[in-house]
């Protein structure tokens, strides 16, 4: 994909505030996908089936992971004493398998701490917020943008994939190239297996 030549932290900035009008809850979400879901389409300007069958596989994963993530002690504490006032805004899509791996767990630890709103935006409906934060020149999710809200100052970002996941992708695609259909297998296999520890761990270092 062809790089696009990002934006000044300054206008980053002050894009980050304008989009934070447009974002919502991971309630609000949640009772999106799922209502795609039921209706056979995604999120995005591009419907397809593939699109589709991604959103209803994302709404059971992310409905087994609301239930099933677990915190370690540590890194509980760790929010619960956090004393700060963040926002979360996170770029995504009905459709992305990370995003539906890594979000429930955003939504675990924000939930811990009454100094972390998390927000969720779509990339296709603000593709000029998504060409802001560009990993590696590509537009890829879920990209997580902490704000500190005192300051207005963007103080950090995460993503598309925990860190783990990262060096796998970037091992495969140094030895074949692009990511292969059998790699992603693998890596929702890996995604299980983890149950959002790693997210949860890379998070912790946000705050």
């Amino acid at each position: 994909m062809e790089n696009i030549t990002q934006t000044t932290s300054v206008t980053k900035e002050e894009l980050v505030r304008e989009k934070l009008k447009a974002a919502f809850n991971y309630n609000t979400y949640r009772n999106d996908v799922s209502e795609l879901a039921s209706k056979g389409l995604s999120s995005g300007i591009q419907q397809s089936e593939a699109n589709a069958d991604y959103t209803r596989l994302n709404d059971a994963r992310m409905r087994r992971l609301d239930k099933t993530i677990r915190v370690p002690e540590k890194i509980e504490e760790r929010f619960r004493n956090f004393q700060g006032d963040q926002t979360w805004l996170v770029i995504t899509e009905s459709w992305c398998g990370d995003a539906a791996q890594s979000i429930p767990a955003m939504n675990k630890l924000a939930t811990l701490s009454e100094d972390i709103d998390l927000k969720l935006i779509y990339r296709d409906s603000h593709p000029e917020l998504m060409d802001a934060f560009l990993t590696n020149g590509a537009r890829s999710i879920p990209k997580l943008i902490a704000i500190d809200n005192e300051s207005g100052n963007i103080i950090n970002e995460w993503g598309p994939r925990p860190s783990a996941a990262t060096v796998m992708a970037e091992n495969y695609k140094a030895e074949h190239g692009n990511l292969s259909a059998s790699f992603k297998q693998d890596l929702q296999v890996w995604y299980n297996k983890d149950k959002g520890l790693t997210t949860i761990q890379d998070l912790a270092e946000l705050i």
